[in-house]
């Protein structure tokens, strides 16, 4: 089998580096580690895991610098955002080392019974992560901090094309001195992680990443008993229904949307936009994408629009193919969506026309596509904004934010907001309903995915 493990700079398509796959002996020699090592990381107070994870976080602050080198050669984010990620990633190793106690705290139930009732949080063992490339360090810490926080000891298989950010992950926790097994990174096929998923000694998984994935994990979870957590696609519906002035909601919108060159799950990534605004608003959209020129995530900020390359030249090939069925289907691109050079620069585009229920319709566009919904009503937007396989994220903008708190409402997703593209932050629970995914992270759900609720009674 061809390794696909490598760094393959997507602002050249250059392969830089390869890594072979873990083997069946190092796997099993992997989880024995882990086991072995889940059964002492367990008796640990939650004061001795926090100090270590304080330490984890200090550490990720400090070598910021190279932690965004690597993952702007593996999949081309700007140091500029991939520092923000750094901010994350900080923030989340410390938001469980602050609350972990408090969090895992016991709870006791009031009872008639003779005797005391007790719910205890205790950690279940291995849990496997499957993550993708777009945020390599968030993604994995917001899987995982919660995780170790609570007891458990993770084994991670990242993209494909992320092998140097997901094994300085695990670099830095073994020096801030987490033991070794507690976090493991494994270059796994996918018939590993369905050894895995299968093997007595891994109690739970979790995935981020496609709706097909989604449902391969999900399926063979179940087939195991295992418990799953599976955070997948969106097609996030941002709904204007009025503004002072649309030039200015556009470039909110756009802001947004651009983000992560747009790859991100809860981009907003169908806009839905009132008509008596609709005209200007689009205007306004297409006049900043047709300002964008090609940046280098190494060294952003030479010109004040830049854009940077997809992880990866079959994503923009993807990207370009999805507009052109878009267009066969009757909608416009009015600027945008062409490749330049060999790598992965895609021009950021602007699409109106798609029709509602259309199959390109439900696709989700995963990069720097702006597509844009006119309705004439609530009723309509509301509609426009629940027709979608998935349920993630979305937003609802409004200078009445009572009529923007109504229509928000209605709208059936796993975060929903007012007046604010998305709000951000270790303390905020994240994850979706529909096609979107089960379960939740962050916030003080986050530690509540991967631990045993027992019920504890002891008569009186």
């Amino acid at each position: 089998m061809a390794n696909p493990y490598r760094v393959q700079n997507p602002a050249t398509n250059e392969v830089v580096e390869t890594f072979d796959f873990i083997t069946a002996d190092e796997l099993e020699d992997a989880l024995a580690t882990a086991h072995e090592t889940f059964e002492e990381w367990r008796t640990r107070s939650y004061e001795e895991r926090a100090e270590l994870l304080h330490k984890a976080a200090s550490l990720f602050d400090d070598r910021r610098d190279e932690l965004t080198k690597i993952i702007a050669e593996e999949m081309g984010k700007s140091i500029e955002e991939g520092d923000g990620e750094v901010d994350d990633v900080v923030e989340i190793f410390t938001y469980y080392a602050d609350h972990g106690a408090e969090f895992g705290a016991d709870q006791e139930i009031p009872t008639e019974q003779d005797g005391t009732a007790i719910l205890r949080k205790v950690p279940l063992g291995v849990i496997v992560g499957v993550m993708p490339w777009n945020f390599p360090y968030y993604q994995v810490a917001r899987f995982a901090a919660p995780a170790i926080m609570a007891g458990n000891v993770v084994m991670v298989k990242h993209a494909e094309i992320c092998p140097r950010s997901s094994q300085v992950i695990q670099d830095i926790l073994e020096e801030a001195g987490l033991p070794k097994g507690v976090f493991t990174n494994i270059y796994a096929s996918h018939d590993d992680i369905t050894t895995l998923i299968a093997d007595k000694r891994v109690q739970g998984v979790s995935l981020t990443g496609s709706e097909r994935a989604g449902r391969s994990i999900a399926k063979q979870a179940g087939e195991n008993l295992k418990k799953c957590v599976l955070e997948l696609g969106g097609t996030d519906a941002y709904v204007v229904l009025d503004a002072e002035d649309a030039k200015e909601a556009a470039q909110t919108a756009w802001k947004k949307r651009i983000s992560n060159v747009g790859q991100a799950c809860t981009s907003n990534k169908r806009m839905i936009v009132m008509e008596d605004v609709f005209d200007e608003f689009v205007e306004e959209l297409v006049r900043i994408a047709g300002e964008y020129v090609k940046g280098d995530p190494l060294k952003p900020g030479e010109a004040e629009r830049e854009y940077f390359p997809l992880s990866s030249r079959d994503a923009a090939e993807k990207l370009v193919q999805q507009l052109k069925l878009a267009e066969d289907a009757g909608a416009t691109v009015h600027v945008g969506g062409t490749l330049d050079g060999e790598g992965a620069y895609f021009a950021p585009a602007v699409v109106t026309g798609i029709p509602v229920g259309s199959d390109i319709y439900y696709e989700e566009l995963f990069g720097p596509v702006a597509t844009v919904y006119k309705v004439s009503s609530e009723e309509e937007a509301i509609e426009v904004a629940n027709n979608s396989n998935y349920g993630l994220g979305g937003a609802v903008m409004s200078t009445d934010e009572e009529r923007a708190k109504r229509v928000a409402e209605r709208i059936v997703t796993g975060m929903i907001h007012v007046n604010i593209p998305q709000a951000r932050g270790a303390e905020l629970p994240f994850g979706g309903v529909k096609s979107s995914g089960l379960g939740r992270e962050l916030g003080p759900l986050g530690m509540d995915e991967f631990v045993n609720i027992q019920r504890f009674f002891v008569a009186n």
